[in-house]
């Protein structure tokens, strides 16, 4: 039993009582079962685009967002005076973060590499960028130009040549300026008019304006998540986006108001959003609960907050650090924050999360801006075998190997050997007849030596 309930808006539940263990186990399975009745309303969608083109996509737009739009591509005077009209102050903190964002994913890039064998073995591996990729970026009412930052910014790092844009409309058919500045400081190249599952459709298999793309990335609502899971074999995709989730790992050194602070920060996302604090000091639980509670009182998505909080929201006590972190390993949320004095140690015995944030002054939101690290990141408990979005999202890797003769000789046996033990004869023989030539080329030439010795 949790041993709150009058006491907070979260319930606190101890080690030491019954229904800690059943209580975090409800929260950590958090993958929802697919609504069939999207399911169904997404195919027709990405049907309709695939066999009616621009039509199909700006009636859809005109429906879903009452819009009605006369050029599905945002032109380049358009583009050119929404950037004029952005702040300077917000061109400023826009170019910032794409620059740092940039900074930290150009540090390892993976580079084409190639290794030659004794014998004449001869291999390696092409890295190279995709040729075209598709960003999402949610719109409408909302402005996310920090997802076009996240999202563009990886591609750009390795040069991809063409990285295109959708996003809903207004109803007065424009993009918000600051989204479009955020497109050219991230280095997108053509944004168009569209969102929802007829954006992810057109982006899959072309329009009349749209170009197809190679991968789509970027988070959105169930129909996006549905029309991109529909799409995926006609083109990749990243990981399904789920619902935002933040875990604090905290000590006795953890400030409660700052700590309910950043859970309040994922919490105001969306209903659906997940924050929970894992902490081995009774009284921080309860101050953490009543700090949430103050905090409500002004912010501005307070009844979004409340909602999520009383849905995925709980404080753990637990009887020490090893089942803090055994607990957060086995959530692998999407954000920890690891508000302990001895943050580095503990970072060590982390398994399971996107991203890690350490210490007392490193919020969840420094991460979602500008930190550099991608805020694209595993949700669900994903994070067991996801990574963030990155470099690496956006090449393709092509492997090469030429043998000659002395190695295909070397090796070849094996090979046949191999093969006959998973009953593929015909992969053996492909070597058998290569051999041949070989070893009829070497009597040859032996007898030739011969020859030469008795003249």
């Amino acid at each position: 039993m949790a041993s709150r309930a009058s006491k907070g808006i979260l319930p606190i539940y101890q080690h030491n009582e019954s229904g800690f263990a059943k209580a975090f186990e409800k929260l950590t399975r958090r993958r929802d079962e697919r609504d069939e009745s999207v399911d169904k309303t997404v195919r027709k969608i990405v049907d309709d685009v695939r066999k009616g083109g621009d039509a199909k996509v700006n009636a859809y737009t005109k429906k879903f967002d009452g819009a009605t739009i006369e050029a599905t591509e945002v032109a380049r005077d358009e583009w050119d005076a929404a950037c004029d009209r952005v702040d300077g102050a917000d061109r400023a903190a826009l170019g910032k973060a794409a620059m740092r964002v940039r900074e930290f994913h150009k540090k390892r890039i993976p580079s084409s590499w190639e290794m030659r064998e004794e014998g004449g073995g001869f291999m390696g591996q092409r890295v190279r960028a995709l040729k075209r990729v598709g960003i999402y970026v949610p719109g409408g009412k909302a402005s996310y130009p920090s997802t076009v930052i996240m999202n563009a910014v990886p591609a750009s790092v390795v040069e991809v040549p063409e990285i295109i844009m959708v996003t809903p409309p207004s109803k007065d058919g424009s993009i918000r300026d600051e989204v479009l500045m955020a497109a050219r400081v991230a280095g997108v190249h053509r944004v168009f008019k569209m969102g929802g599952a007829q954006g992810i459709a057109a982006m899959a298999y072309g329009t009349e304006t749209v170009p197809p793309v190679d991968k789509i990335v970027g988070p959105g609502n169930a129909y996006v998540q549905a029309a991109k899971r529909m799409v995926f074999g006609e083109v990749s995709i990243d990981s399904e986006a789920g619902a935002t989730e933040v875990l604090v790992v905290a000590d006795k050194s953890a400030t409660p108001a700052w700590v309910a602070a950043d859970m309040l920060s994922q919490a105001e996302h969306e209903e659906d959003a997940a924050a929970i604090l894992i902490t081995t000091v009774k009284a921080t639980a309860t101050r953490v609960n009543s700090a949430i509670e103050k905090q409500l009182e002004t912010l501005d998505r307070a009844k979004i907050a409340l909602a999520s909080l009383k849905k995925n929201g709980a404080i753990f006590v637990v009887k020490d650090m090893d089942q803090a972190m055994e607990l957060a390993n086995a959530y692998a949320p999407e954000h920890m924050v690891l508000a302990v004095d001895s943050s580095d140690a503990l970072l060590k015995r982390v398994e399971n999360a996107g991203t890690v944030f350490l210490g007392h002054y490193s919020p969840v939101a420094v991460g979602d801006y500008l930190a550099g690290p991608n805020h694209v990141l595993p949700t669900g408990g994903t994070a067991r075998f996801f990574s963030p979005l990155g470099i690496e999202d956006f090449l393709k890797r092509t492997a090469f190997v030429r043998f000659e003769p002395p190695k295909l000789r070397e090796l070849g046996a094996d090979v046949i050997r191999l093969s006959e033990m998973e009953g593929f004869t015909g992969h053996g023989h492909s070597v058998e007849l290569r051999l041949q030539k070989i070893r009829r080329a070497r009597r040859e030439r032996e007898a030739a030596r011969e020859a030469e010795l008795e003249l």
